[in-house]
């Protein structure tokens, strides 16, 4: 594997799983067994490796939502497609979904370029919204303000594995999929006339 890329990888594993601010290069170059100048070499700061692996999270994420996409039609059945291409997205790449969800702690300037990359997910939503409303398949509502609540209600349920835990919640498959079909019935309640 590329040095790059295995630099990317490690470095989204690490900041999805321990936060930016608790991730050093020097961590970095001990755990992927090469010296901190290689990382440089790839990435000139520790800014721009972030910058990167935000920007392979949302290409990532990007591609899982256009194969659930793909994969179903209109109304209920796309919105729950994606919501559990989500949750198998965070169970087999946790370290994914928790990056972008420390992008959004992190605040400007990187998380403004992430929406910049997002910007043709949401917008394709939300276009999609309209039409559903139009047609009558969802309720109508303030579609760029629904597309944000899904995104931030779809993630926070995914990857909140720390405070269910916290919660008493196992951590199991099961308690993973009650969660999933819970919130596919908020939803279907909540979207659905």
């Amino acid at each position: 594997m590329d040095t790059s890329v295995r630099i990317l990888k490690r470095a989204t594993l690490a900041f999805g799983e321990f936060g930016y601010d608790a991730t050093s290069l020097d961590d970095l170059a001990r755990a992927l067994d090469i010296r901190k100048q290689s990382i440089l070499y790839h990435y000139p700061s520790k800014e721009l490796l972030l910058e990167a692996c935000v920007r392979q999270a949302i290409a990532d994420l990007s591609v899982a939502l256009d194969e659930a996409i793909r994969k179903s039609s209109y109304g209920w059945e796309r919105i729950e497609s994606i919501v559990k291409r989500v949750f198998r997205l965070a169970n087999n790449r946790p370290e994914l979904l928790g990056l972008l969800r420390e992008v959004t702690r992190l605040g400007p300037p990187i998380l403004t370029n992430a929406v910049e990359g997002m910007r043709p997910l949401l917008d394709g939503a939300t276009v999609w919204l309209i039409e559903e409303m139009e047609n009558g398949r969802v309720r109508r509502s303030d579609p760029e303000l629904l597309v944000l609540s899904a995104y931030s209600t779809i993630m926070g349920a995914a990857t909140e594995v720390k405070l269910f835990e916290a919660l008493g919640e196992e951590s199991t498959i099961r308690h993973v999929a009650m969660r999933r079909k819970e919130l596919l019935r908020f939803l279907k309640i909540a979207l659905i006339p």
